[in-house]
């Protein structure tokens, strides 16, 4: 049963059966805005650009790798990003996400101690007028989900609200062991470049 991430919280990478994830894989999902449209007849919809990110760092904290839209692969291969979506689901929730970052802790450069995950809104939308946007980490594809391991829904928290930039999570390595602190705060940043300088001065 996926486990639904509060503020903070902190989690092993266990499955249900009790073995440890291998391949985890970070999917956002959201919706268009809508619209009143003119003279507040009918709705219209508004694309939605939001960018997943990952940033890697070795065991001092320092910057080694940031696996976004423009670099979908990061250096040994072991963290992949699916791909910019520009639009978010115009017609509607489709159950599918619009973005996903696959991990193989197996293939990980073993100087990776921390895998931070942030999320930015490309466009300045503000955090609290997307539809369902949400977060989960599962084990698969980003086209196949084995089993959703946690979930973590930005959608209805006003804690976002007036912000287009957020820390997801980092998945850090403890006594060789990979876990997963919850963070889900948001930042003041507008642009990437601010969000990552933010994540290694407050949240590793």
């Amino acid at each position: 049963m996926a486990i639904n991430l509060q503020k903070g919280q902190r989690i092993s990478l266990e499955k249900s059966n009790g073995s440890k994830l291998q391949n985890v894989c970070v999917g956002i999902n959201w919706g268009a805005i809508e619209k009143k449209g003119l003279f507040g007849f009918g709705t219209t919809k508004e694309a939605v650009d939001l960018d997943a990110s990952c940033i890697l760092y070795d065991e001092s904290k320092r910057l080694v790798d940031v696996i976004y839209f423009g670099n979908l692969r990061s250096k040994d291969h072991a963290v992949r990003h699916s791909g910019d979506d520009l639009t978010g689901d115009m017609a509607g929730n489709d159950g599918l996400d619009n973005e996903v970052i696959t991990v193989d802790f197996a293939t990980l450069s073993p100087t990776i101690s921390y895998v931070a995950f942030v999320l930015n809104s490309f466009r300045g939308q503000d955090f609290g007028t997307i539809p369902f946007a949400s977060i989960r980490i599962y084990e698969g594809t980003p086209t196949r989900v084995n089993e959703i391991f946690a979930t973590y829904d930005i959608a209805h928290s006003k804690d976002f609200a007036g912000h287009v930039s957020m820390v997801m999570g980092v998945f850090y390595k403890k006594n060789g062991e990979w876990k997963f602190n919850a963070i889900g705060e948001p930042t003041r940043d507008r642009k990437l470049e601010e969000t990552v300088k933010t994540v290694t001065a407050t949240y590793l």
